[in-house]
């Protein structure tokens, strides 16, 4: 399936809306159209890439209107466009209502004014700049859950499942069975390094397994194009691959991110974003050793930035 700019039918009466090249910020959504109501699974980074989105939409939506949002996780690139679509019922799961609250638009607005080197300042630009936070106005879900929580969605199922810690606190899947489809948030990044903010590795390896247990034929990933299961066999694949190099440099008494930088990406080497290395080596630490400390988001930024910049 191309992965082209848009809306795209990936199913009966079910969409994805792609953004490439799936890089920092540039996150995929999902519709899924009812009988006289539609579901939508997240919104996106900042509120002119969500108009065009509902845009793209509107002929879907004369149908049925969105009243029920899914975030299927807290970052911004999940959330920030939530204020557009207000009206509707918004659900996330416990844990990511809570940590919505760590990074609002705020700080992401005032990054460029925080001297992080100048590596990291020009990481921020680049990840940042194209997007505007100033005129967010954060808005939390409406409706929280634990576990497990089944929608009816003009007659059409869908099943959301609370799958983390592991991309961030609170990641949310959601299960369309009539469709054969699963939308994974940043569970599955395809063509591009996952990046783990929350941890550990074995939970989100577990998310996989969950994920492939469902036996979608439609896998739509957080970021990266539409794909199937051979994605999140790849994603499994690079977490279990992490947790071996950083055992055996932490066995040698390496830093975090002395192992990061040590760590040669081989088979991974020509997906986008490799920077997140330095930032899940801490997370693969962090699970081998639990004193230790893991970088807060400044720092991370910094690191992602001599990283990318200086590797």
């Amino acid at each position: 399936m191309a992965f082209t700019r848009g809306l795209t039918e990936v199913a009966d009466g079910t969409w994805a809306y792609l953004q490439p090249d799936g890089s920092w910020g540039y996150s995929n959504a999902g519709l899924v159209s009812g009988d006289g109501t539609s579901l939508l699974v997240d919104t996106l980074f900042d509120l002119a890439l969500t108009r065009d989105m509902l845009t793209a939409m509107a002929r879907v939506l004369e149908r049925g209107p969105i009243e029920t949002v899914v975030n299927t996780h807290a970052n911004g690139d999940h959330t920030y466009g939530n204020q557009l679509v207000s009206d509707a019922r918004i659900v996330a799961s416990e844990a990511a209502a809570r940590e919505m609250d760590e990074v609002p638009p705020a700080l992401l607005h005032s990054l460029a004014q925080i001297d992080l080197g100048p590596d990291g300042n020009r990481f921020v630009a680049e990840a940042f700049g194209p997007f505007r936070f100033d005129d967010i106005v954060p808005t939390p879900p409406t409706e929280t859950f634990a576990g497990r929580l089944e929608l009816d969605i003009g007659g059409r199922q869908v099943a959301l499942e609370v799958v983390g810690p592991a991309h961030t606190a609170g990641d949310v899947i959601a299960h369309v069975p009539d469709a054969g489809v699963v939308f994974t948030g940043d569970i599955v990044f395809h063509g591009s390094t996952p990046i783990v903010w929350a941890g550990p590795l074995d939970g989100w390896r577990a998310a996989c397994r969950r994920i492939a247990e469902l036996a979608p034929s439609v896998v739509v990933p957080g970021h990266g194009p539409v794909t199937d299961l051979s994605a999140v066999a790849l994603v499994d694949g690079y977490l279990a691959w992490v947790l071996d190099e950083v055992a055996l440099r932490r066995e040698v008494g390496m830093s975090a991110l002395e192992a990061a930088w040590d760590i040669e990406p081989g088979a991974y080497g020509d997906w986008h974003d490799g920077e997140r290395l330095v930032v899940n080596v801490d997370a693969a630490y962090a699970q081998l050793d639990p004193g230790h400390q893991r970088m807060d988001v400044l720092t991370s930024m910094t690191e992602m930035g001599r990283y990318r910049f200086g590797r």
